[in-house]
This record gives structure tokens, sequence and C-alpha cells, in this order.
């Protein structure tokens, strides 16, 4: 049997001092992965208060189920589950759909000495442009690429955290492109 990535080994660890009511253990399982949870609940519900109550719903569940999470697979992929979960209940409470990102050095364009103002600005407008035509695209869609595309995961993780076939993740990621494509067309092409 192989060992376990070095990261998941001591995951392992925290979990299993947090099943015993280690509270600084859970603390730490918590910091790990804090800023990715938020990160998707605000892609996913484009509200900064909306994504604060969906981190806060995910942390909660995972406090009361923590005994039932596989320690071999890691927390990461059960909040992956929870966080989306949360964010639907939230968007069915609220009945709004919008998109906002993080505004992180990953997302921003660089303003240092000599930026170009105008390239700055065709960044910025881009950005803008594409956000809101991820807040078109439906629930399922956006979530099934959020999650491929900017999350990172795999088109099995993706099944898994949205409880689908990758079958039906393959052609929801692959349906969103080309909504993007269509809905960006004309304005990305102009400015190119």
């Amino acid at each position: 049997m192989d060992d376990p990535p070095e990261g998941l080994a001591s995951e392992a660890g925290l979990l299993a001092r947090a099943r015993t009511g280690d509270l600084d253990a859970f603390e730490q399982i918590v910091v790990l992965h804090e800023r990715r949870v938020f990160t998707l609940a605000l892609r996913l519900t484009g509200s900064v208060e909306d994504a604060k109550d969906a981190t806060q719903e995910t942390f909660l569940r995972l406090h009361r189920k923590i005994g039932g999470i596989d320690a071999g697979r890691g927390v990461g992929p059960w909040l992956y589950t929870v966080t989306v979960n949360a964010c639907r209940d939230i968007g069915r409470r609220r009945q709004r759909s919008r998109l906002v990102p993080i505004e992180d050095g990953a997302s921003s364009a660089p303003a240092g000495p000599g930026a170009d103002p105008e390239g700055l600005y065709s960044y910025q407008e881009r950005e803008q442009q594409l956000r809101a035509a991820l807040c078109r695209l439906p629930e399922k869609e956006r979530a099934a690429l959020l999650l491929r595309e900017m999350e990172g995961l795999s088109t099995e993780e993706v099944a898994r955290v949205l409880g689908s076939s990758q079958t039906t993740v393959r052609s929801q990621v692959h349906s969103a492109r080309l909504k993007l494509r269509k809905l960006l067309a004309g304005k990305w092409e102009s400015k190119a």
C-alpha cells in the first residue's frame, strides 16, 4: 500500500485529532481550507455576505460531521461538495444568482511602475465582461466550469462534488465553454 501524499498525511493527522475533540486541530483544518472555500462560495453566490454565510455553514457542517469524513481522501473533496450545496441553499433562499470574483493578486492585472494604463483598463474590462457572461450561465454549468477550470479539480472529482456522472460534468463544462465563447465573441475579437 502506498503512503498518502505528505499534505494528506498531515491533514489526516489533524483530522484524527479533531475527531477526538481537539479544537486546535479543527482550527488548523479550517485555516488550511477557508480561503478556497470562501473563494468558491463567492464565485458561486455572487455576494460577499452570502459567501461568508456559506463558508460558515460549510465549517459548521464539518464540525458536526467530522467523524464521517474519509481520511484517505482528505477533507478537501468533502468541503467542495458541502460548499456547493450550501451555496445552492442560500441561492434558493435569496433567489438570485450573480457572480463576484475575489480580487487578489492571482486575478488582478499587475499595476506596477510603468504599467500600461490602457492595457490595465482593457484587462479590467475583459474581466468584467467575463464575470457578467459567467453570471448568465445556468447554475450547474457555472459550478462545473468553476470547479474544473478555476479550482483545478479533475472531471471525476467535479462529478463527486456535484453528485453527477463524469459524462454529465464533461457535457456541462463543454456547454458552458460554448456559451461563454458565444457571449464574449463580439466583445473580445473587436478589441484584439
